[in-house]
């Protein structure tokens, strides 16, 4: 697996997600989990991402252990802040309601502050058995970006020049804060999420990135699914909700261009993003090792140049589908 240098780190083309390892909308088992590292190891993927938020703290654990015996040199791992997990009695008996299958026995509580940063990445340290992060990203700061600027930014500056962190920025939905965080603020790298895919481009926030030396790691490459079979599903959601037709018939005529050159429109997807040189890194999700190889199949697959023209005239401009 090639990897990209972006300062002191080397990031896989391809790196693991984690939200699936948290029991993203099913349940998985601790073997399963560990089978879907294991593959993405055997893969040569070497960048791997998490987050508390993703099982309140299960997929971390799980990404933990199943790294443990990996030589710790030998791969880069992200995780991100701006949630808390705290006990929540109350909740026994009940399901998480924020979509992974766990145990809603321990909440989520928003906290961008100095001291709730630093809390954060002591407690994701101590679940994944680390003694230092990669990279920590503030996790979908929009709605508190006052004080995720003001205290959380800085906190996280604070523990990359004491060693406990190598890299950070912030993971987001959206890109025109990502595009003010790298223009006026000291970040390394930034996650930009479900918003530079074949459907929708972030040009300004991936240029502003490559003029300030901010490297971004795409995220959502398959707009919540449309992009990830060969045609979509007539039922198909799109940022939380049912697609509709106009969009859906978009997708559509890129399913056309992508026939015609004798691509999926998965495949195209995934290589979308790497056409731009800000991109470091595109992370994919998995539950299961065969997810895996199909991902690192795809990846594999050459493209023809021609595809890349038709794909254009096959997306007319509209204006940035923003945010889920």
């Amino acid at each position: 697996m090639k990897a990209r240098t972006h300062g002191a780190l080397a990031l896989t083309e391809l790196g693991l997600g984690g939200a699936q390892l948290g029991n993203l909308y099913r349940a998985i088992s601790d073997e399963t989990a560990a089978a879907t590292v294991a593959a993405a190891w055997d893969a040569g993927i070497r960048y791997f991402d998490t987050a508390p938020h993703y099982g309140v703290g299960l997929a971390e654990r799980r990404l933990g252990r199943a790294l443990a015996e990996r030589p710790r040199d030998d791969y880069v791992l992200s995780t991100k802040v701006g949630r808390l997990l705290v006990d929540d009695p109350a909740g026994a008996g009940r399901r998480d309601a924020e979509g992974f299958d766990v145990p809603a026995s321990t909440r989520r509580v928003w906290d961008f502050s100095r001291d709730g940063v630093r809390r954060s990445v002591e407690e994701s340290l101590t679940r994944l058995g680390l003694d230092r992060i990669d990279v920590a990203f503030l996790h979908d700061p929009e709605d508190h970006w006052e004080q995720a600027l003001a205290e959380g930014l800085p906190a996280l500056v604070e523990l990359r020049e004491e060693g406990v962190l190598g890299a950070v920025g912030a993971g987001m939905n959206f890109a025109a804060p990502l595009t003010e965080l790298v223009r006026e603020h000291d970040v390394d790298l930034v996650m930009c999420a479900g918003r530079h895919t074949l459907l929708e481009q972030a040009d300004e926030l991936l240029d502003a990135a490559l003029a300030h030396g901010v490297g971004v790691v795409a995220a959502g490459v398959y707009n919540s699914g449309l992009l990830a079979r060969p045609r979509p599903a007539a039922d198909a959601h799109y940022n939380y909700a049912p697609a509709p037709s106009e969009l859906l018939a978009r997708v559509h005529a890129l399913a056309d261009a992508c026939e015609a050159h004798g691509v999926s429109l998965p495949e195209a997807a995934l290589a979308f993003p790497f056409r731009h040189p800000a991109v470091v890194s595109v992370v994919v999700g998995a539950a299961a090792p065969g997810q895996v190889a199909d991902a690192v199949d795809r990846h594999r697959r050459t493209i023809p140049d021609d595809l890349w023209t038709d794909l254009a005239l096959a997306r007319p401009a509209t204006e940035a589908l923003e945010g889920p």
